[in-house]
């Protein structure tokens, strides 16, 4: 049984290696960029729009009404990156249920990268509000002895981030493999419906975690400053 689709090498050379994540990684993003060119290519501003646009409109105002809920925070400086790391995963769960798939977010080095986007997105905009000296003062707030701890949380939340993802997706399909191997004639379609939700919540719950650290960095750091 295959646990990770990084297992499974098509190209060696050297140091490069060609694996399945990194073919099926360019897949999504391909799968992405063409259905955006196919949904964007007759956007209108008018009130009567088609049924592509009206599904943007929907995915697009839905995430963003949710992260607004949890962060507390107006969402538009943000979608950018929800938005894409969002569709990103959906994708890649979604697609797991066409024969051959592995999902890309079966791969501890796909969520770590995902992740480590998340933990550098949260300085990037903690400085864009507040300026570099501000952001960096409020590590050693309330005292310069808490400097570490506040290093060590920023990195044991990534850690948590990647492996999250990565746990559910592939505990998932083992899982499925499992029964299907048991019970091969009932398992399959319950567990391709099962497997559909599971991915559309596991992108739910990393892009609104993604949000709330973002918003909670901000929200730190701006209050270190008040407080001063």
């Amino acid at each position: 049984m295959q646990l990770s689709p990084d297992s499974t090498v098509y190209i060696s050379s050297g140091l490069f290696k060609l694996n399945e994540t990194m073919v099926f990684t360019w897949l999504v993003m391909l799968i992405i960029v063409g259905f955006s060119w196919f949904v964007c290519r007759r956007i209108s501003p008018s009130i009567e729009i088609d049924q592509r646009q009206n599904l943007l409109e929907i995915l697009v105002g839905g995430l963003m009404q949710q992260v607004r809920d949890v962060t507390k925070q107006e969402p538009e400086r943000f979608m950018p990156l929800l938005g894409t790391l969002f569709i990103f995963i959906l994708v890649s769960n979604l697609l797991a249920v066409v024969p051959g798939f592995s999902p890309p977010t079966g791969s501890l080095s796909t969520t770590s990268a995902l992740a480590i986007i998340v933990f550098f997105a949260v300085p990037y905009y903690g400085i864009r509000e507040n300026g570099v000296w501000n952001y960096l003062k409020s590590y050693l707030a309330p005292t310069p002895m808490m400097l570490p701890f506040n290093i060590i949380g920023e990195l044991s939340r990534t850690f948590a981030l990647a492996v999250r993802l990565f746990g559910n997706i592939m505990s998932g399909t083992m899982m499925g493999a499992i029964l299907l191997l048991i019970m091969p004639l009932f398992v399959p379609v319950i567990m391709q419906l099962l497997g559909l939700l599971i991915g559309v919540v596991q992108a739910y719950i990393f892009t609104v975690l993604a949000g709330v650290f973002i918003a909670s960095g901000l929200e730190a750091h701006s209050g270190t400053l008040k407080n001063k």
